[in-house]
């Protein structure tokens, strides 16, 4: 099976840096980078020189598992960045916000990236009214996220809004969480994109 499916907290240990992949646990007290904030494996406090390789390996890397894409699908984002005119680093970035999974994190709909991608995957979601279930579809200007009807009184989507009202909402989106409905008022521009991560060091990863 392609996908990690082990300890989530040991991705952020490995790339040194919290990647806020388990929702509100990375907040608080419990968090892994709090308690142990080294690589995990028995060598992981050793003393460690990294190369230039490495450097830009890690950087990869943080990304791709900040947004959960496989590293074939992350080749593919790369490829179509750098036919796009303007800043690779920049067009990837862009790319990967305009997920729908990673738009209905970035809402508060959805406390990680990952339950956003199991709840788009089961149909929770529609997008200009049309039933979807692909998280991977590039959000558009003016686009209309809703939650599905049936959806509406499940547990999940009645602590929506007060998920939202706790995490402050990119410019680029409209939300009212009250009515579960979202709106993609602007395309994200690169100082829109908060991630501990200098999308330099993949270009010069992938140009080697």
């Amino acid at each position: 099976m392609a996908r990690y499916t082990g300890a989530v907290c040991r991705q952020c240990r490995r790339e040194g840096n919290k990647l806020y992949l388990k929702g509100d646990r990375c907040y608080s007290d419990k968090c892994a980078m709090e308690r142990r904030a080294y690589a995990p494996g028995q060598h992981g406090q050793g003393r460690k020189k990294v190369s230039e390789y490495g450097t830009q390996l890690r950087a990869k890397q943080a990304v791709r598992r900040i947004y959960g894409v496989l590293e074939k699908q992350f080749r593919i984002y790369f490829a179509e960045a750098d036919r796009q005119n303007g800043i690779t680093g920049d067009n990837l970035l862009i790319m990967l916000e305009r997920r729908l999974d990673n738009v209905i994190f970035r809402l508060g709909f959805a406390s990680s990236r990952s339950e956003a991608r199991q709840l788009v995957r089961h149909a929770h979601f529609e997008l200009n009214g049309k039933k979807v279930d692909i998280p991977s579809i590039q959000v558009k200007v003016g686009d209309e996220i809703t939650v599905r009807e049936k959806s509406r009184k499940t547990e999940k989507f009645r602590q929506v809004s007060d998920l939202a009202g706790s995490r402050s909402l990119p410019a680029w989106l409209e939300s009212n969480p009250q009515e579960l409905w979202a709106k993609v008022a602007a395309l994200p521009t690169r100082e829109d994109i908060q991630i501990p991560v200098d999308e330099q060091l993949i270009v010069e990863l992938y140009s080697r």
